[in-house]
């Protein structure tokens, strides 16, 4: 069983993912850090300032965990990954102006601040993931406060359990 956290940068995903992993025993994998770790990068972007993601070597380093199963994916991007390693995929959103703060607290400014709102206002990650995946595995779910972090945690164990019962 393989699980995909997803969205704009600042959503929470981190902090769902490492939760949820301990939770449900699921082995988590940051996609960001493992692209650090392993260096797995075609070039740098000069107007974002920063590398830009290989994506087939990703793909590559990830193939034999994801045949194991137990993981939780989390990337903000959702079209590269092949369609049969995930069983659910959820969308994390944010309100713009918490994500406003979020973002600005993390040092994004400018550009690169402006397009991760834009990307929020539309939609565009939960987009991509509905017509990357059947649409019966993608949920959207908000991710303002603490209180929905709880919520989303009780409410993905539930798909999981749900997962497991009908599929062992």
């Amino acid at each position: 069983s393989a699980f995909l956290s997803s969205g704009t940068p600042g959503v929470g995903k981190t902090t769902l993912g490492k939760e949820l992993a301990s939770r449900a025993g699921l082995v988590y994998v940051n996609v960001g850090d493992l692209a650090k770790e392993g260096a797995l990068y075609e070039g740098f972007d000069e107007e974002y300032e920063c590398p830009i993601l290989d994506e087939d070597r990703v793909i590559d380093e990830l193939e034999d965990k994801m045949n194991e199963g137990g993981v939780i994916i989390d990337y903000h991007g959702c079209d590269f990954f092949p369609e049969r390693w995930f069983h659910i995929v959820f969308v994390l959103r944010t309100e713009n102006s918490v994500l406003y703060d979020r973002l600005e607290s993390r040092g994004y400014k400018g550009k690169k601040l402006q397009d991760n709102i834009q990307c929020e206002i539309f939609q565009t990650l939960y987009e991509e993931a509905m017509s990357s995946y059947r649409e019966e595995i993608v949920h959207q779910l908000p991710s303002n406060t603490p209180e929905d972090l709880e919520r989303n945690l009780d409410q993905i164990m539930q798909w999981i359990e749900q997962w497991m019962k009908d599929n062992n």
